[in-house]
């Protein structure tokens, strides 16, 4: 009697561990952490803050996708959003707090103005993509990007996260 026990308690472990046993590695867990739950630092230059704002606000919610929580110091935060026009004089200052983010960290530039200095491209006060003083992740085009083009944007980073072999190489 035991042995017909033992076998059906076997039989049925077997059976449990086929069924609900997930094997991963930890590093795919750490990306899959990463890339949902990015917190963004609050760095708005010009009108393409208003739409990153609202995209943040109950009509896109970015609350959905785990992006919520902007983050007002450098410190806490692992991915900028440079949305709207990058001056010279600005520059320093956008450098010096990409800087103080901990590793990992990640840049979106949002708008016309940001990726390639926009319709002031000519202007001696204005930086012609913020690509010229940081490492862009994403783009972001428009003038002003709507809400859900920052949205694609988070969802196009997020794949880059979870897939390091699509990611930018460090220098």
């Amino acid at each position: 009697m035991e042995m017909k026990n033992d076998t059906l308690n076997e039989s049925k472990i077997k059976e449990f561990l086929k069924n609900n046993i997930i094997v991963t590695s930890f590093d795919a867990i750490v990306r899959w952490a990463r890339s949902n739950s990015l917190w963004p630092l609050s760095s708005g230059l010009a009108c393409c803050a208003i739409e990153m704002m609202a995209a943040g606000a109950s009509r896109f919610d970015l609350a959905r996708f785990g992006y919520e929580v902007f983050r007002p110091s450098p410190r806490q935060a692992d991915i900028i959003i440079v949305a709207g026009t990058l001056t010279w004089k600005m520059a320093p200052a956008m450098k010096r707090l990409y800087e103080q983010m901990p590793e990992p960290k990640w840049v979106i530039a949002m708008g016309g103005c940001a990726c390639t200095g926009g319709p002031f491209k000519d202007s001696y006060s204005v930086v012609p993509g913020v690509d010229k003083i940081l490492p862009v992740d994403v783009y972001v085009p428009g003038c002003p990007p709507r809400p859900d083009a920052l949205i694609d944007g988070l969802l196009q980073l997020k794949a880059k996260i979870q897939n390091p072999d699509i990611a930018r190489k460090k220098e």
